[in-house]
């Protein structure tokens, strides 16, 4: 696959989507004008997910480890066209400030080695540039400055950052890594436009659970009648649990003076916090409604992520894995900004 580096002949740029999830960066991709060909991932709701909004894409339900790029490459067309980019976020629990408690443990979790299959994947189909997020645990990991120095073995220039993806049209806070490079040209990041989406932006106009006739947005949520008091005491438009009598405190909340958002209502004209896994549960974070008394909903928590609002998610009558997969997706707008960039460097490139 060496020679597709050599000439840009594709009509609309091409680009894999590895570790692909429910689809997050796929949409960004494709409302950037890519024509992402090919994904691969191994999660079964996470897939069910991506083949209803993504038919048209081939998908490899499979263990990464378990695919030869070459057959990839043979089965998506790619032998004759050249891979324009290759895009993934590698799984990265084990490198979340979270699991690590911000670096100062080290958590070994097999995911981590995934990184090392997204480089095979750049070795094999040498595409014209590449684009790699992740949480910011994984800069101060050993296995991604190995990553790097691969890189740019083989050709590819490009420096990490650190990005807030509120500064690209998300309306939440989520710092993230991302590396681009271009195969012997250097790819800029793009440039935040100064505005800011909020939770009114993004949410307000919503209609009321329950009855709605979207299935994701009336998934209804179960709290014990202490839990759901404490809902209810809790202050519109930004109020948190400091806010509450101590009489209502938690026991676990008595004995830790962190983690103060949790039992947290959002601000209708703020930014979200960071969308996690944990999102249906205001438990683990500021995830109550500003107004309701409620956690924000499963179509809720998928706007604040940037996807569109007719994506489809799977009926189910349990939140937790539908959050997680959500939480987990990269934001469509994130990606769209800096696929963009990517697109135009190929074309001056091509121009050149």
């Amino acid at each position: 696959m060496a020679n597709s580096i050599k000439k840009y002949t594709n009509s609309k740029p091409l680009a894999i989507d590895l570790f692909c999830g429910c689809g997050g960066t796929t949409v960004g991709l494709k409302q950037a004008g890519f024509d992402v060909i090919a994904a691969v991932d191994i999660e079964l709701l996470a897939l069910a997910t991506y083949k209803e909004n993504h038919p048209k894409v081939k998908l490899f339900e499979e263990d990464i480890r378990d695919i030869d790029p070459i057959q990839l490459a043979s089965d998506t067309g790619l032998v004759d066209k050249g891979l324009d980019l290759l895009a993934g976020c590698p799984p990265c629990q084990g490198f979340s400030t979270m699991r690590t408690l911000n670096g100062a443990l080290k958590v070994e979790d097999p995911r981590n080695d995934l990184l090392n299959e997204f480089t095979r994947f750049v070795r094999t189909l040498m595409p014209r540039a590449i684009m790699l997020e992740n949480v910011l645990g994984l800069m101060k990991d050993s296995r991604f400055n190995k990553f790097i120095e691969q890189m740019e073995e083989l050709g590819y220039i490009g420096m990490p950052k650190i990005l807030n993806a509120a500064d690209y049209m998300v309306p939440q806070r989520r710092k993230r890594l991302i590396y681009m490079a271009g195969f012997g040209f250097e790819i800029p990041y793009a440039k935040g436009n100064g505005k800011y989406l909020t939770v009114r932006n993004t949410i307000g106009n919503l209609p009321k659970t329950g009855s709605s006739g979207d299935s994701v947005h009336d998934l209804k949520e179960k709290h014990t009648e202490k839990v759901q008091e404490i809902i209810r005491m809790i202050p519109h438009d930004g109020g948190s649990r400091k806010d509450l009598p101590e009489e209502y405190w938690l026991d676990c909340h008595k004995k830790c003076n962190g983690f103060k958002d949790v039992y947290g209502r959002m601000a209708w004209d703020d930014l979200a916090p960071t969308i996690t896994g944990g999102c249906f549960n205001p438990s683990k974070g500021r995830f109550l409604h500003p107004e309701e008394d409620r956690a924000i909903t499963m179509r809720e928590a998928a706007l604040l992520q940037g996807f569109p609002k007719d994506y489809k998610f799977p009926i189910m009558t349990n939140k937790s894995a539908l959050a997680l997969m959500i939480g987990n997706a990269l934001p469509p707008p994130f990606v769209k900004a800096h696929a963009i960039s990517i697109r135009e460097a190929l074309m001056n490139r091509q121009i050149e």
